[in-house]
C-alpha cells in the first residue's frame, strides 16, 4: 500500500500544475453545470481525492495552510451535498 502510494505521489509531482489546474477547473465547472446528483457526486469524488491528498500532505503543512484547507473542503462538500439534495 505505501509503495503504491509513493509512486502515485511521485506522479503528481511530475505533473505540470497547469494542466493539473485546469483538469481541475474543468471538473469543477461540470460539476456545476451538471444537473443535480450528477454534480453532487462529481464534486463529492472531488473532494474525497482532496481528502486523501491533505491526509498524505498534513504533517508537513504550516497551521494556517491547514486551516485553509479544511475551510474549502467543507465549502465544497456542502455545494456537492446542495447540489444532492
Amino acid at each position: 500500500m505505501q509503495r503504491t502510494q509513493n509512486l502515485l505521489l511521485a506522479r503528481l509531482a511530475r505533473a505540470n500544475p497547469t494542466s493539473v489546474f485546469l483538469a481541475t477547473l474543468v471538473l469543477v465547472l461540470v460539476a456545476f453545470f451538471a444537473p443535480g446528483p450528477v454534480g453532487g457526486v462529481l464534486l463529492l469524488a472531488l473532494a474525497a481525492g482532496l481528502v486523501w491528498l491533505m491526509a498524505t500532505t498534513w504533517p508537513v503543512q504550516a497551521p494556517r495552510t491547514r486551516v485553509v484547507r479544511l475551510l474549502m473542503l467543507a465549502l465544497l462538500i456542502a455545494v456537492a451535498l446542495a447540489k444532492l439534495l
